[in-house]
């Protein structure tokens, strides 16, 4: 049974349902009145073995009447405080054609061929397009609720989708901060195939958005010497590998000591970017690049905590790279209640 197909024609994964369209909410809230906005990104071209996270948007939207909307650590509801943004299903379209494109492309190059045939080389350039059309697309509902100081949040789709939201929200708080939660680095070279590949996020942020002063990766147990290497050599990234954050827990520090260690390593405005293969694989067991170990969900959700207690402010955040199955709504509402700690940690964050 084809996965894709049945999401296009409204397939739900749950046996709830949000009609109107909204996260978590039964009436929808317009922004204009809204504290925090929600905008869909429903792009996955060059994550590995399949489109699936294209479709978490519309998986969490129906996954989120499982969710309470009251965080008890925060002591707030988000109940009436967010809206959603109007999704641009044109960029699902984009990414399922551009996706078909980035696997042949892939598939030619892991065969031993190159990129100077005419045929290859016209696809790489069709899909470069394509991203760059992607973050125009993003950044500019992001920077629209941005600007009139909302707090914007946005879910993925693959982690790619990450840079057109932190550079229009960087344009607005300039000198900000990103915490990079993600089991991988994301700091391979742009170019080698594609230029903004999910693969060099986390580079293209450190060297194209000059108003991120800092870039704070946690969780990290999957990267190359060469990206260790960069991280070591820039000024701008520091990087929490797993190993070291795991070893500081065997030596009997406790986690928020831990997690302390790593918000003080940011600036006053943060940005939050969570790929969700940063926990534990149990928490979304069909994230497509999995990695062993990882934090528990608690864990995750006490280091956003303690950004929001250090008088931080987060001013945007999203959440990426969960993939809906149809066996199970299990990845979505693992994405609904991390959605609603995110909104509830911008929340508290902002009470100023």
């Amino acid at each position: 049974m084809d996965i894709n197909r049945l999401f296009r024609f409204g397939f739900s994964l749950s046996s709830g349902s949000n009609d109107n369209g909204g996260y978590y909410f039964r009436d929808a809230i317009d922004t204009t009145e809204a504290a925090i906005v929600l905008v869909s990104a429903p792009w996955a071209v060059t994550s590995a073995a399949g489109q699936g996270a294209a479709y978490a948007p519309d998986a969490i939207i129906d996954a989120s009447t499982f969710v309470s909307l009251y965080d008890v650590v925060s002591d707030r509801s988000i109940d009436g405080v967010v809206a959603t943004a109007e999704v641009d299903y044109d960029l699902q379209e984009s990414s399922l054609q551009l996706g078909g494109d980035a696997a042949k492309v892939v598939a030619h190059i892991e065969d031993g061929g190159v990129l100077s045939g005419d045929y290859f080389a016209r696809k790489v350039v069709k899909i470069n397009l394509g991203f760059r059309d992607m973050h125009r697309s993003v950044g500019k509902r992001v920077f629209r609720f941005a600007e009139k100081g909302k707090i914007v949040g946005v879910v993925g789709g693959d982690h790619s989708v990450s840079f057109g939201a932190i550079r229009a929200i960087a344009s607005v708080y300039p000198n900000m901060g990103v915490l990079f939660v993600d089991a991988h680095s994301d700091l391979r070279p742009s170019g080698k195939i594609f230029d903004y590949s999910h693969l060099s996020v986390a580079r293209n942020i450190v060297e194209e958005i000059s108003q991120v002063s800092k870039v704070v990766q946690v969780g990290v147990r999957d990267m190359s010497k060469e990206e260790i290497d960069y991280a070591t050599a820039s000024p701008r990234v520091t990087m929490f590998c797993h190993e070291s954050l795991a070893a500081e827990r065997f030596s009997g520090r406790s986690w928020a000591d831990v997690c302390d260690d790593v918000v003080a390593s940011l600036p006053e405005n943060v940005y939050i970017s969570l790929d969700i293969d940063a926990l534990s694989p149990e928490c979304c067991p069909h994230t497509r690049r999995p990695v062993a170990g990882g934090m528990t969900f608690d864990e995750a959700v006490c280091l956003i905590n303690r950004v929001a207690e250090s008088g931080r402010r987060i001013v945007g955040f999203d959440i990426t790279e969960i993939v809906p199955v149809m066996e199970s709504n299990v990845d979505a509402v693992v994405g609904a209640r991390m959605l609603v700690k995110l909104c509830a940690a911008a929340l508290k964050s902002n009470k100023k």
